[in-house]
């Protein structure tokens, strides 16, 4: 919907109605010229060009005429005047215009780009050696991700599977979030500084190119104000949610064809090339998959839930949006689907492909109390206060803080006579209520049955974690955020005065979650004995190198190690996603088999106790080698409890050697014979 429609919205429901019935009521001029009462002007050539690039909402009728008090240039020209002088002048008088519209868009971009270095600034410190202070998984996930991208690029790995972890069962890496659409480009600054650094870089792009994103939509096609499409795009960018997410994941955070995505969904409800924009969205669509496939579905959802609030509300439109609409979305299923194909086949048939997310996060939901608290990450918040209001530090998808929560309510109380921001409310109540998930709480305390426990075994959705719908309710108050900054402009109040209380709005709305940088912890380097290669005298292509404790959830500097290398060595166990013991198509787990080595290290590097193991122990451990095909095993001598966990491990496999900062043994004897 354009600002044209909102407006035409407004009008045709207030201002038609307090006009004087002696007077005509001229209904008020749109963006670029636009009126809603559908009558076309002399200057029908704009018109047609304007209603093909698809610039209004669905079935709204609107042209472009001469703005208030500047006649038609049809009207105006004198008889025999050369066109080509009258575009001449035109073209010259536009370019100030454009250069201008440029450098302020250029502003924007820097200023948000110096916001997202702001937020990553601790971790842009040393990128190696630094990694969120709570929980530290996710990002030696994310880079083990991106070597990958590297094999892909140099090797021709195969993209969607791979056995460098979890060998030799190996890992589905559609079902993973592989994130090749972002760590294919991203080859050469992982080769030349390494994934760390390639990620951090990623989490700064992402929110930047996110608030820029939709910066740009807003202000090409929902509001003329740039402070509105700044303001809008601020929060879309740099809302809680996002610096929520930005530690850990820079898959979901990287939202920026989001915008263009919804744009164009909008755009084919009234356009005369629906093939055309079908294909378009295919690409966009596409490339958003091997992106994050959680959050294209969340696109898709809102759009439907906000075109189903519009036509409630006027049904007549779909008799005009529903043949663009259906040649377009045909075109654009036929094309996705021919190129996400086989990586779909891949994700839910192929090898270690698993139905459903793990219990462990299915039920993950929001706390109503969530909603009115600020998030950890930004200036009003604490990690503290939010213990029992999120799933976890990484999913705090909802805390927009008492005063913006109130805010919100009170610009759709204010705008409610718009089309526009009843379908918005409508959409972002709506997932926010999901958001709760399958049980609904208020402060950590249960209160009834969420809606969520209707859905969660519906395909797709089974996949999704329902606390994430709060992501679609974030962008909901960044364009309301948008257009009551917009409409102010318009309210009968002296200009400093209303600049006043504009300015003092938004630093209510938006101060106690202002942006902090992100908080982190130094973590253990990657060992000398892996970076000095020494590891390469003793690991076959074939085989594997063992780091101590197994790499899992918990523990993945291991998982960090063969990504410093881009992965030239094979490693057993992992953090992923995958089926329960292995078994392609049941429900998803985090992590492959279990492992009784594997199990038995972790205990032993957590508690510090040192079992004693009995000849029966030691043959299933030998046996679990030999499955893995482990070439040696490697401690790193500053690892948390290292001689409890080396006193272990001689008791398997017998006494190990000292080689520069790690102990090693050399198993290939005892794996080489058979079991």
């Amino acid at each position: 919907m354009t600002p044209a429609e909102t407006r035409a919205e407004s009008w045709s429901e207030s201002d038609a109605a307090a006009a004087p019935a002696s007077e005509p009521v001229a209904p008020p001029v749109g963006a670029g010229g636009r009126t809603p009462d559908g009558v076309v002007s002399a200057d029908r050539a704009d018109a047609d060009r304007a209603d093909a690039d698809g610039a209004d909402v669905p079935g709204v009728a609107v042209a472009t005429v001469p703005a208030a008090g500047a006649p038609s240039r049809a009207a105006t020209a004198p008889a025999g005047a050369a066109p080509s002088g009258e575009a001449g002048g035109a073209d010259r008088a536009a370019r100030p215009r454009r250069w201008g519209r440029r450098r302020q868009d250029l502003t924007v971009f820097g200023l948000f780009l110096l916001a997202a270095v702001w937020v990553t600034s601790q971790i842009w410190t040393d990128p190696a050696g630094r990694v969120a202070s709570l929980y530290s998984s996710d990002p030696a996930q994310v880079q083990f991700f991106l070597a990958h991208s590297v094999r892909v690029v140099l090797h021709g790995e195969f993209p969607f599977f791979t056995e460098q972890f979890n060998y030799p069962d190996g890992v589905n890496l559609m079902a993973n979030t592989a994130i090749l659409a972002l760590g294919i480009p991203m080859v050469p600054v992982t080769l030349l500084f390494g994934p760390a650094v390639t990620f951090v870089v990623l989490v700064t792009l992402a929110l930047a190119g996110t608030a820029s994103a939709w910066y740009f939509v807003l202000s090409r096609h929902v509001v003329r104000s740039p402070l509105a499409a700044a303001v809008g795009g601020w929060f879309c960018g740099f809302s809680p949610a996002m610096l929520s997410h930005a530690n850990w994941h820079p898959n979901i955070i990287s939202q920026f064809l989001l915008p263009f995505i919804v744009w164009r969904v909008l755009v084919i409800t009234r356009s005369r090339r629906p093939w055309r924009d079908g294909v378009l969205l295919a690409l966009m669509v596409t490339a958003q998959a091997f992106i994050n496939e959680e959050i294209l579905l969340f696109t898709a959802l809102a759009c439907g839930v906000f075109l189903l609030a519009v036509l409630a509300q006027r049904p007549a439109l779909w008799s005009a949006a529903w043949r663009p609409l259906a040649k377009a979305l045909v075109t654009c299923a036929v094309l996705a689907g021919a190129l996400l194909a086989y990586p779909l086949y891949i994700q839910f048939a192929g090898p270690m492909a698993y139905h459903g997310l793990s219990d462990a996060v299915r039920d993950y939901g929001n706390d109503i109390a969530a909603f009115f608290a600020p998030g950890s990450p930004t200036i009003g918040g604490a990690e503290r206060a939010n213990v029992n209001l999120a799933p976890n530090y990484s999913e705090e998808n909802a805390f927009f803080g008492w005063s913006l929560s109130l805010i919100a309510v009170g610009i759709v109380a204010w705008l409610r006579r718009e089309l526009l921001v009843r379908a918005l409310a409508a959409t972002g109540v709506f997932f926010a209520v999901l958001s709760l998930g399958e049980r609904v709480s208020w402060w950590d305390r249960e209160l009834i049955t969420g809606p969520w426990e209707w859905l969660v075994r519906l395909p797709l959705l089974d996949a999704v974690v329902p606390t994430r719908f709060g992501l679609i309710t974030s962008v909901v108050i960044g364009i309301l955020l948008a257009l009551a900054v917009e409409r102010s402009r318009a309210l009968p109040v002296e200009r400093r005065t209303l600049r006043t209380l504009t300015v003092a709005g938004l630093v209510l709305a938006l101060l106690p979650i202002a942006p902090m940088p992100l908080q982190v912890t130094s973590r253990p380097p990657v060992p000398d004995f892996i970076t000095a290669d020494r590891w390469r005298g003793y690991v076959g292509p074939d085989q594997t190198l063992v780091p101590i404790p197994v790499p899992n959830m918990g523990h993945t500097h291991g998982m960090r190690w063969a990504a410093s290398t881009n992965l030239d060595f094979k490693i057993p166990g992992g953090y992923f996603l995958a089926p329960r013991n292995g078994n392609t198509g049941d429900p998803g787990r985090f992590g492959g088999r279990p492992s009784g080595v594997g199990q038995l290290l972790e205990e032993v590097a957590s508690t510090g106790r040192i079992p004693k193991l009995d000849d029966r122990q030691r043959r299933r451990s030998l046996d679990e080698l030999r499955h893995w095909r482990a070439a040696i095993l490697v401690l790193p001598v500053g690892q948390h409890h290292a001689e409890q966990l080396r006193r272990t491990v001689e008791q398997l496999v017998g006494p190990g050697r000292r080689e520069l900062d790690v102990w090693m043994w050399d198993v290939r004897a005892l794996t080489d014979q058979p079991a």
